[in-house]
């Protein structure tokens, strides 16, 4: 049975930060941060808008009537919610108008929820109660305040919708060749809605010994392979784009006779196009995996169908995943109908004086009893990018309750 990816919707915020801006503010050496760090701009909402808007926002314009009707289960991974309580996934369900019998559930796992929820879809795909339906999985996320704290330009927002199915156009999934590495760790942690802190050098150490333990798992899993010809590509977590590089090279280490000073050729043909869109969306938590996966299809033009791709995905905590998929035919139309070029560019860039306020409104709306977004906050940006668009918004919050609306 072959599952994998039949279609992808991805959302990457309306607004957009300069993050050389935001390292000249801070007094940081900009030009060796971002070289260091892989990464130009990244995403961030207006208070309007949060993990549930960002969720609908990627997958309504994706799905046709049809398709949504043919969703039998539901799975949302973020670790932006905006309740305890009440799942991120009930509102995405709702809104998308997906059938009453369509379970619905919210995944968390740090970063890792997205993959995770991944597994659980594709094992309900193989079950007999899929019958013959489609997976929704949908990875949303956003930063929470993090004003000149030292991880502050490794921020960012963003949403993709997995269209999951036994007839994949994108990718199908290798069944059995995955690897799994976990253990309790405290790297980084959300101990209420609106607090996000840790220790960033344990989550780098935790997430490398991740992709090492995961990939050993791999190969246990599938036998020996030769890393360099196996995989034609490999895809990595982005919490930020130097970390991939990292993870590629801890993996050379390891498993090849590459050299180290050829390293980072090698990262440049397997992994490095991968991040065109991540280096200008920043940190998209459980979403970064399949936003690399959809700017290595887009820009690679010697992937063919059948090449293998590697894909890690990890998240805090900790759990990490090795595993693998081949490409399929009509692999770059499913990746090009997401527009995500033109939509990166259609953002508004936003001053650091504007981000900082916005930051701050935004913060403001979480775990209140009351809140209305002030839609004046910038100037005309509300009329003009979301104003008569069928947009999901926020409207404000009464007595805890969210309340949305299509703009």
């Amino acid at each position: 049975m072959t599952i994998g990816i039949e279609k992808l919707g991805i959302y990457p915020a309306s607004l957009c930060l300069d993050l050389g801006d935001l390292c000249r503010a801070r007094g940081m050496d900009a030009e060796r941060t971002l070289a260091d760090l892989m990464i130009q701009e990244r995403g961030l909402n207006p208070p309007w808008e949060d993990a549930v808007t960002m969720g609908v926002n990627a997958a309504g314009p994706a799905l046709t009537a049809e398709e949504r009707a043919a969703v039998g289960l539901l799975l949302v991974g973020t670790e932006s919610s905006v309740d305890q309580e009440k799942p991120v996934s009930s509102w995405i369900h709702h809104y998308l108008g997906l059938p009453d019998d369509c379970l619905n559930l919210e995944v968390k796992h740090a970063c890792f929820a997205a993959t995770g929820a991944l597994d659980l879809a594709t094992a309900w795909l193989e079950s007999s109660q899929a019958r013959g339906r489609k997976a929704l999985l949908v990875a949303t996320d956003q930063t929470t305040l993090h004003l000149g704290k030292p991880w502050e330009p490794v921020g960012g927002a963003g949403a993709v919708a997995v269209l999951l199915s036994r007839t994949p156009r994108l990718i199908a999934y290798e069944d059995g060749k995955l690897g799994v590495h976990a253990e309790e760790v405290s790297d980084v942690i959300r101990p209420t809605m609106r607090v996000e802190t840790g220790n960033s050098e344990t989550s780098l150490f935790s997430y490398l010994t991740g992709v090492e333990g995961a990939y050993r798992k791999y190969v246990e899993a599938v036998g020996a392979v030769d890393f360099d010809t196996y995989f034609k590509k490999v895809v990595y977590h982005v919490p930020f784009g130097g970390m991939t590089f990292r993870a590629h090279k801890s993996i050379l280490r390891d498993y090849t006779s590459i050299p180290n000073r050829e390293a980072r050729a090698h990262y440049e043909r397997k992994t490095a196009a991968s991040l065109v869109y991540n280096r200008r969306m920043g940190a998209t938590y459980g979403a970064s995996t399949f936003i690399a996966l959809t700017g290595l299809v887009d820009t690679s033009d010697d992937l063919v169908a059948g090449d293998r791709i590697g894909l890690f995905a990890y998240g805090s905590g900790s759990c990490a995943q090795f595993y693998s998929a081949l490409l399929l035919p009509e692999a770059r139309a499913v990746t090009r109908a997401t527009d995500l070029a033109r939509q990166l560019d259609a953002r508004r860039r936003v001053s650091v004086s504007e981000y900082e306020a916005l930051e701050i409104a935004r913060d403001a709306s979480i775990a209140v009893p009351e809140f209305v977004p002030d839609r004046e906050l910038l100037g005309d940006w509300y009329d003009r990018f979301y104003a008569g668009q069928g947009r999901l918004v926020l409207k404000g919050v009464h007595e805890y309750y969210r309340e949305y609306a299509f703009s």
